[in-house]
């Protein structure tokens, strides 16, 4: 069985948007027809199933999503903890402090800071459950500022933010948070969420 080009876009469209889609959405993208969506929908799922795939196309509603089958959960559970469980880089822990002393911040004033492009190690940081979104700064654009955890916090037995080390003189700069990081749920010290930084400070830091 060879897909045709219809299902191979139905196919590409689904795995780029990794949840559900509804089909009306997809027949306006693709040109097609909401049956037609609905017949690629399942030719594609046959041709994962004859294949061997793990692969799976499932129709939900008025939606349809790209899944993996429910047998490999066990082994996607474990490839993705391994992933969480992976040591923070330098460049993690450098934007992460850079977010814990200025907080609350934007992806520009660390890039800023650090000279590069940040917002892969960011975006990483929130998938990890240490960074979170913090409103919008009140500055053209109104870009996302970011701030701590109470989950970073206990990843770094921290009581509050008033709790973090003072800054290193630049000739002497130990590691400021050299622990590996907890897993969400597990317990550390008193984990109360601190009095943040006033967002205009950092808004009046995006402006300058």
């Amino acid at each position: 069985m060879k897909l045709d080009s219809l299902c191979a876009a139905l196919e590409a469209v689904l795995f780029a948007a990794g949840e559900p889609t509804e089909t009306d959405r997809l027949a306006e993208a693709l040109g097609i027809s909401a049956e037609e969506i609905a017949e690629c929908a399942a030719q594609l799922d046959q041709f994962y199933a004859e294949s061997g795939s793990a692969l799976q196309v499932l129709t939900l509603g008025n939606s349809v999503q790209l899944s993996t089958r429910a047998e490999y959960a066990p082994q996607i559970k474990a490839a993705l903890e391994v992933k969480r469980n992976t040591p923070l880089s330098a460049a993690a822990m450098e934007t992460l402090t850079i977010i814990a002393y200025n907080q609350p911040v934007t992806k520009g004033f660390v890039e800023r800071v650090r000279g590069v492009d940040s917002s892969s190690v960011v975006n990483t940081l929130v998938d990890r459950g240490l960074l979170e979104e913090a409103g919008r700064i009140d500055v053209p654009g109104r870009p996302v500022a970011y701030r701590t955890t109470a989950h970073f916090l206990r990843c770094f037995g921290l009581g509050s933010l008033e709790d973090l080390p003072p800054l290193p003189n630049s000739s002497d700069q130990p590691d400021l948070f050299d622990v590996s990081v907890a897993e969400p749920g597990e317990r550390a010290p008193e984990a109360e969420d601190a009095p943040l930084p006033d967002a205009d400070a950092s808004a009046a830091e995006e402006t300058e």
